[in-house]
């Protein structure tokens, strides 16, 4: 049974419905589809659906390409999860990051058309972008699947956190590039603002290929 759903005032992009039930849920991303320009988020009856603004889409694109670039430069098989919907219903958690990364674990999820995340390991990254403030704790859902990273641009503000001892933490550098301060991606990323994406990448490789060569062999 359907109830109807109670929701909060949106802000930008957003809109947050009370008491929904999981199978509501599951409803909505089956009739939906994959072809769609919203994300859902779904934590214990709680459902945000988020609409992508330009200001987020943006440093989402960028992020992505460091992790390629990074990949590339160090020789690191990655694989491209993409905004996949990652949902536990045993957890009654679901989510659809801005996107996701498989690193460490690429090797046991190459070549599967589908992810069961209460057998398969979650994405080891995953980039969240925010411009607007979201009404549900994202943070939460991913710490309960066991997702190890997640990269937060909060308002052009970039955080690295680590899961440990089931809560993030704030970390200097990234645990899936350990190369890879976080000043630096502040700072690739506001020079974004004003450098075009080809020229920035450029930039970026070669910063990454000189901290490699500085690396103690």
């Amino acid at each position: 049974m359907i109830t109807t759903p109670k929701a909060k005032a949106p802000t930008a992009g957003r809109v947050l419905l009370q008491n929904i039930s999981w199978e509501t849920y599951e409803r909505l991303l089956n009739e939906m589809g994959d072809q769609r320009n919203i994300r859902l988020h779904y934590d214990r009856g709680l459902l945000e659906i988020m609409t992508p603004l330009f200001e987020h889409e943006h440093p989402k694109r960028i992020l992505e390409k460091f992790v390629d670039a990074l990949a590339d430069v160090l020789n690191i098989e990655i694989l491209s999860a993409g905004s996949t919907t990652l949902n536990r219903p045993d957890l009654a958690r679901g989510s659809e990051p801005n996107s996701g990364f498989y690193i460490q674990n690429e090797q046991q999820i190459k070549g599967k058309r589908t992810i069961n995340l209460e057998t398969d390991p979650p994405p080891d990254l995953v980039i969240e972008v925010d411009v607007t403030s979201s009404s549900i704790d994202r943070e939460g859902i991913y710490a309960a699947m066991g997702v190890p990273e997640i990269w937060r641009c909060d308002r052009g503000e970039v955080k690295f956190l680590q899961l440990r001892s089931g809560n993030y933490v704030e970390t200097e550098h990234s645990l899936a590039f350990p190369v890879l301060p976080v000043t630096e991606v502040a700072k690739f990323l506001e020079q974004s603002q004003t450098v075009g994406e080809t020229t920035l990448l450029k930039a970026f490789r070669a910063w990454a290929r000189e901290q490699i060569k500085a690396e103690p062999q």
